[in-house]
């Protein structure tokens, strides 16, 4: 088995996990953006301890790398790359929209709202701005991430065809503004360490590992906001 310690900092959430192929063992969320500073390697030590797991056993380290709040992803990449240094061991990274998606099949405990065609996880960003990115119902990618300015019409040419599931902290914002039969909003759902073990296992098995000196959090800073315009369906 291989045991892989989860870090969640992108949000408001700060979360941490430990799991390998046989699934979660344990895991701690704590929502306050403000305490992922000062409370992030005390979640670790408190998660530790309750499973009596030494760091030291780990495989590897799996870390949020974005999009997401820029303080907070920068906080768990350092406590991520600290313990990589410090235990020789290999750094993972888990892109955060994406294992939005494994989770929201865990959060809905595989209700009706799952047969959507499309899923949209979004983070809020600022103002009406979100990150996302579309998904199908395989729970794999469709397109590419993207910073969004929410409007009206955003999603007319997906809304059309399609029903598409709306989550995450950003989803409020499609909420207020979109009327449409085929969207679907899921409130209360918030990223955690725990939804990222499948795609850091794969990464592990796949020895995607990251260069510890150089790794940089996907921020999007340099990304300038769009509108979705290109209609995307399931399998395209």
């Amino acid at each position: 088995m291989s045991y892989i310690l989860c870090i969640e900092t992108g949000t408001t959430t700060c979360s941490v996990a430990l799991g390998n192929e046989g699934g979660v063992i344990g895991y701690k969320d704590l929502s306050d953006s403000k305490a992922h500073a000062s409370q992030l390697s005390i979640l670790i030590d408190e998660l530790l301890k309750s499973l009596d797991f030494d760091i030291s056993s780990i495989d590897a380290v799996a870390v949020s790398k974005g999009p997401g709040s820029y303080t907070g992803l920068r906080i768990g990449v350092s406590l991520a790359k600290g313990i990589c240094y410090a235990l020789g061991k290999p750094l993972l990274a888990v892109e955060s929209l994406h294992s939005m998606v494994y989770g929201i099949s865990e959060f809905l405990h595989n209700q009706e709202f799952l047969n959507a065609d499309i899923y949209c996880p979004m983070i809020d960003a600022r103002r009406m701005e979100v990150y996302t990115a579309f998904f199908n119902s395989k729970f794999e990618p469709i397109d590419d991430v993207r910073a969004l300015v929410v409007e009206p019409d955003s999603f007319d040419e997906q809304l059309k065809d399609s029903r598409v599931l709306f989550f995450g902290d950003g989803a409020s914002k499609c909420k207020s503004v979109i009327s449409n039969q085929n969207a679907i909003f899921i409130d209360n759902f918030e990223p955690s360490a725990r939804f990222m073990l499948p795609l850091a296992i794969k990464a592990y098995k796949d020895e995607i590992f990251e260069d510890i000196a150089y790794f940089e959090p996907f921020y999007l800073k340099d990304f300038v906001a769009t509108q979705a315009k290109n209609k995307i369906i399931p399998g395209s």
